[in-house]
């Protein structure tokens, strides 16, 4: 009978006190997410890539790029990037192989005459304004004008950029998007709103991005993420 009873009580003691495993579940909120997948992108391209724009100018070139090949609108792999807030002095457009995860372009980039100096500040979708449009745009076709070959864009965020093909904004090589100007001057020359090109690359690039690539020309405007779908 002693026996029994206290491996009775030994028993109810062990069974009171052993430890409960509880397994924890860690909550990830889509937020989290997709800024960890951004991370991880952003940083398997800086491996294989001299130069990068800044993390927080590519987050928002990144999700409006992911959206636009979602809803068929843009076709290739290429994301080319501009960065307006940098120096007209700085290369600031960049083109991304999405697919190989690898920066193929750094080089300067012209904003419009009435955006601003050498820092651009100001923009506009309106005709005749000679302001660069932010947002995203769709890559269209090449023609040869008077800057030769050139490379047609549709503005694809209404009231933002919609005016693109009819004013006339495109890609198109000018002689005053140079070092050698920049140094002269301390800032590149401006177009009428067109995102001009250095004339040894341009040939290449239009080519490279023709026929619905995607385009994001950004600038850390409060006045464009509160309207822009693409980039909020």
């Amino acid at each position: 009978m002693g026996y029994n009873f206290f491996t009775s009580v030994l028993i109810l003691f062990f069974s009171f006190t052993a430890p409960v495993k509880h397994n924890a579940t860690k909550i990830v909120t889509p937020v989290t997410t997709a800024l960890s997948e951004t991370e991880s992108v952003y940083t398997a391209i800086k491996l294989h890539s001299a130069t990068m724009p800044a993390f927080e100018c590519f987050a928002k070139a990144i999700k409006g790029y992911t959206k636009l090949k979602q809803e068929g609108k843009i076709k290739k792999d290429y994301l080319t990037v501009i960065d307006f807030s940098l120096s007209s002095t700085e290369k600031r457009l960049w083109i991304i192989d999405m697919e190989s995860q690898k920066v193929i372009f750094n080089t300067l980039v012209a904003h419009g005459r009435n955006s601003g100096d050498e820092y651009a500040n100001a923009f506009s979708n309106a005709n005749s304004s000679n302001q660069s449009s932010l947002g995203f745009y769709a890559t269209g076709e090449i023609y040869n004008g008077k800057h030769g070959q050139s490379l047609k864009l549709d503005g694809l965020e209404n009231g933002i950029n919609s005016n693109a093909r009819s004013r006339g904004v495109v890609m198109h090589a000018a002689d005053y998007v140079s070092e050698t100007f920049a140094k002269q001057h301390h800032r590149i020359g401006r177009s009428q709103g067109c995102p001009a090109l250095p004339v040894g690359l341009t040939k290449e690039i239009v080519n490279l991005l023709k026929g619905k690539s995607c385009l994001f020309i950004y600038h850390p405007t409060q006045n464009y993420f509160a309207k822009s779908r693409l980039a909020s």
